[in-house]
């Protein structure tokens, strides 16, 4: 096996990995990610209840991720995730990360499943 073979596998760990760092930070510490909800979520009676959705989510996908299972839908919903906090955030330097991390899930995603990945679907 040459070392080329390794790059999707290890975009896709990498990539899953920083969903579950983001995933756990929301939900242990909710009251540090109000901040960057739009508005309309921020004045809502209960904003920490989004931040544990959408940290729930993360976990979810970036345990999917992790594990090489349905890594496809999985890799499309985190590019729109993605992309919706671009949106969201507009232009500045975390969102330009956000689009780094995005064009990396978009690799994932045409990819698809890698070697490693628990399920394989054919090509």
């Amino acid at each position: 096996m040459s070392l080329d073979e390794y790059a999707p596998m290890a975009l896709r760990i990498g990539i899953s990995l920083v969903f579950l760092w983001f995933s756990l930070s929301q939900l242990t510490g909710p009251e540090d990610w109000t901040g960057v909800l739009p508005a309309f979520l921020r004045q809502s009676p209960n904003p920490e209840a989004y931040i544990y959705i959408n940290g729930s989510l993360e976990l979810v996908f970036g345990l999917l991720l992790l594990l090489g299972l349905f890594v496809r839908p999985v890799a499309i919903l985190l590019v729109l995730h993605l992309l919706g906090i671009i949106i969201t955030l507009e232009y500045n330097s975390i969102s330009v990360r956000d689009f780094g991390l995005m064009m990396a899930t978009i690799a994932i995603f045409l990819h698809g499943p890698d070697c490693w990945c628990l399920r394989r679907s054919k090509k």
